[in-house]
């Protein structure tokens, strides 16, 4: 699965981006479509997780309320809306793909988990 994340750019704290990832090569609504962030000096970190044919999904604690990832088969593309942003929003965010959203207990989404990644799309948020 090749994948290519989009839409990043810069924004002021309490503005909002949509983040977009295409995928090609493959059908997307085989796959579960995750979304994670990796900060300067920190471990990557997994957002949200929806399902091949997005009847499920989820978000980590952080980003409830703030985040809703969605997807569009027909355009095999998934979205990451993101609102009211933080300065520590600020990082690169990818997106994955894999067979399953698979959730573990004290720490949510497994970026090992995910075997085809996206390139990556720099957020920042400004104060």
């Amino acid at each position: 699965v090749q994948l290519q994340a989009s839409g990043g750019g810069l924004v002021q704290a309490g503005g909002s981006l949509s983040l977009s990832c295409v995928a090609s090569g493959v059908t997307l609504d085989y796959y579960a479509i995750g979304w994670f962030r990796q900060a300067p000096g920190k471990e990557r970190e997994g957002l949200s997780c929806i399902s091949g044919n997005g009847g499920n999904t989820y978000s980590a604690d952080f980003v409830k309320g703030r985040f809703t990832i969605s997807r569009d088969n027909a355009k095999n593309t998934a979205h990451l809306q993101m609102n009211n942003l933080r300065p520590e929003d600020t990082a690169v965010y990818y997106c994955a793909a894999a067979r399953h959203c698979r959730f573990w207990a004290g720490i949510g989404l497994r970026s090992a988990d995910f075997g085809s990644w996206g390139q990556g799309t720099q957020v920042t948020v400004s104060s």
